[in-house]
């Protein structure tokens, strides 16, 4: 069974940091590349960042240039996303995604960042 499960969220200061983990399960995490999205109040779920398959090199969205840092660690079958310098507007939900022909989406992690 393909299970994703997301931790590290929480309530944080504008300015500060938070770091966000998936703990993949089920299936050969070396083989897929994997990505973080999130929901925010009201909007459509946005992707966020992706690390890719074959060598790990990861791309950003708008959404995440600049201040987030996908990392995977495919002993440990973890993806990472640090978020550094929050914002108000980075409260939402952050999801942990599989992408591919069988998707594969984690139940998500509340972050809230206060002004």
């Amino acid at each position: 069974q393909v299970q994703l499960v997301e931790s590290g969220g929480g309530l944080v200061q504008a300015g500060g940091s938070l770091k966000l983990s998936c703990v993949t399960s089920g299936f050969e995490f070396r083989d897929y590349g994997m990505s973080w999205w999130r929901q925010r109040p009201g909007k459509d779920r946005e992707h966020v960042a992706t690390s890719t398959r074959s060598n790990g090199h990861t791309y950003y969205t708008r959404a995440g240039q600049g201040r987030f840092t996908i990392s995977r660690d495919n002993a440990q079958n973890a993806i990472y996303l640090d978020m550094n310098r929050l914002k108000p507007e980075d409260t939402a939900v952050y999801f942990c995604h599989r992408p591919g022909p069988e998707p594969a989406w984690g139940q998500g992690t509340q972050v809230t960042v206060s002004s």
